[in-house]
């Protein structure tokens, strides 16, 4: 396997960002970029691999030195808060706010540190419910994370988790897509949501201890939690997770790029960066970037630190065809990659109780969810699936997650979860 990426070990300094020049949009770094593709255009013309441009573009590391992690990860273990911090905001008005920076694992079994938000409402923690709530970030900008979007405007979402803190819950929101932005690791994601768990049940200032949890996301967080669900039996069997409720959820991540790729697509900008995400997280086995064409490779360098309105902006209305000069399933590490971050072929199961809502005219193939949720149903998993009539994918949010939200309410009660298998 090709060398990761190291997660930074102290905090960069101004010269360090301006050394990275892939990221860069200066005449100078365009010279740079012009020289490395006629350069790999010489290669090709060789027959060697060019290696420069295989290789995956990361993002500019967090100038925020909390986010880096400590020289000896490998010393923890995973779920174990490496540091925090309380940080003041206006925004959940009479709760804590805390930041874990936390230890966890990467998809080559790597120790990394992660980030989660924890708040905890007035009063205390005291056991109370805990929920960790996986947004739908769909980024590749480290600015992008959930613990920065959540107090700079960029989540859309964020007040609403007002409703949960009035119900007596704590709220997790961990910054999924781990220390490179790995957007498409889905399976990462889950293992960074049941390691933030950890880490905010050990920090015993946020008095949650003794918490029962539950998993709620959509969309992009949808498949995080999807994931986080899935594997919790074997990678996190202490957790008291007592439901789960997910919506819009992408389970076959390669099936969606590849119908969002084959004509031009408004939302063609997201495969592609999913792509790119995953290719930071499996160098050497997913290598998008072997077969760019030019436009693909300035598409990519355009968005390897943006959010997800400008990499749709970036991206819409194009196909693969424009941005390749090959085809991403053609390689099998690039297949198997692809699988193990899909739900419809990852084998394992959740075993707790599950909420699902879908909307009937969601972008996200429907059939595809259906059968994912009859295996689970097989499995002897009780399953609450619900169709939303009429609905595409910004719709179904809006009018499933109340619903999923009381699905929550009635597991803390201790309630018998409702299954339509």
């Amino acid at each position: 396997m090709a060398a990761r990426r190291a997660v930074p070990k102290a905090r960069p300094t101004a010269a360090t960002t301006r050394r990275t020049g892939w990221q860069q949009t200066s005449s100078g770094a365009r010279r740079r970029l012009r020289r490395l593709a006629l350069a790999t255009l010489a290669a090709a013309c060789l027959g060697h691999v060019a290696t420069a441009a295989a290789q995956p573009i990361y993002p500019i590391p967090d100038a925020d030195g909390f986010y880096a992690a400590p020289s000896d990860p490998a010393g923890f273990q995973p779920g174990d808060v490496l540091r925090s911090r309380v940080v003041p905001t206006a925004i959940f008005p009479g709760s804590t706010v805390w930041q874990l920076l936390f230890r966890t694992v990467d998809s080559a079994g790597e120790p990394i540190a992660a980030v989660t938000t924890v708040l905890v409402p007035p009063g205390g923690g005291l056991d109370r419910p805990l929920v960790s709530y996986q947004p739908f970030v769909n980024s590749l900008g480290m600015q992008c994370a959930p613990s920065h979007s959540l107090f700079d405007g960029g989540m859309r979402e964020a007040a609403a988790l007002n409703l949960l803190l009035a119900r007596g819950w704590a709220v997790a929101v961990p910054d999924h897509l781990g220390p490179v932005s790995a957007y498409g690791a889905a399976q990462l994601g889950g293992r960074i949501t049941l390691d933030g768990l950890r880490a905010a049940k050990r920090f015993a200032p946020t008095g949650l201890a003794n918490s029962p949890v539950g998993l709620a996301g959509y969309s992009g967080g949808g498949m995080a939690t999807g994931f986080a669900a899935a594997i919790a039996p074997e990678y996190a069997p202490e957790l008291p997770l007592v439901g789960v409720a997910m919506g819009g959820v992408t389970v076959n991540i390669g099936k969606l790029a590849r119908d969002l790729g084959a004509r031009p697509n408004p939302l063609f900008g997201l495969g592609f960066a999913a792509a790119m995400g995953l290719e930071r997280e499996y160098p050497g086995q997913m290598e998008m970037s072997r077969i760019l064409n030019p436009s693909g490779r300035a598409l990519r360098d355009q968005i390897a630190n943006a959010c997800a309105e400008e990499i749709i902006s970036a991206g819409a209305n194009r196909s693969f065809s424009d941005v390749l000069d090959g085809e991403l399933e053609a390689d099998p590490s690039t297949v198997r990659v692809l699988e193990e971050n899909s739900l419809e072929t990852f084998p394992a199961v959740p075993r707790a109780p599950v909420y699902q809502w879908h909307g009937e005219n969601d972008e996200v193939d429907l059939d595809l969810v259906r059968e994912v949720t009859g295996r689970y149903c097989r499995a002897g998993t009780p399953v609450q699936f619900d169709v939303i009539p009429g609905a595409d994918h910004g719709d179904a949010i809006i009018q499933g997650a109340p619903r999923a939200f009381v699905y929550l309410s009635d597991r803390f009660a201790g309630l018998p979860a409702p299954s339509n298998c």
